[in-house]
């Protein structure tokens, strides 16, 4: 499907962008010895990670695909709408995470995505946003010691 090359090539361009970014954080002599890099390098590979499987799943279903392909068969392209709302809306969460800070902007964004590939559970959309958005909070600013916008929350 062409909605899944778009993916696939935005996840490595993303990756790639992502990893020349890791590469521009100095790195420390003293301290720990993995550095501030460890972390963005592990999220990196696990990103590349994911940019595979999505390769496996297109190739398999190319293969499924051409065996059961007839002739005239028209471009299925209602995902494309799709695609792109997701690829804005990205674009408006990055915009806007300084100013409202991690836990609003990404409780927003998650409860958004959530409302429109969950439809109708409401509770099980806010919940699972909101509880995602706090225990990252808490893993990224208390365990990890990472400091991450406050935005207009006093916290």
């Amino acid at each position: 499907m062409i909605s899944d090359r778009v993916i696939f090539v935005c996840t490595l361009v993303l990756a790639v962008v992502y990893f020349y970014a890791t590469a521009q954080i100095p790195s420390l002599d003293i301290g720990d010895p993995l550095g501030p890099k460890a972390f963005p390098r592990m999220l990196g590979i696990g990103l590349l990670f994911t940019a595979g499987l999505l390769f496996l799943e297109m190739w398999k279903a190319k293969k499924t695909e051409d065996a059961k392909k007839v002739d005239g068969e028209p471009q299925d392209y209602r995902h494309y709408p799709i695609v792109v709302t997701v690829v804005v809306w990205t674009g408006l969460y990055f915009a806007v995470f300084e100013w409202l800070g991690y836990v609003v902007a990404t409780a927003a964004y998650l409860i958004v995505l959530t409302a429109y590939f969950n439809r109708g559970k409401w509770t099980a959309n806010v919940l699972t946003s909101v509880l995602f958005c706090i225990g990252g909070y808490l893993m990224f600013s208390k365990l990890l010691e990472v400091n991450l916008p406050r935005g207009i929350l006093p916290f």
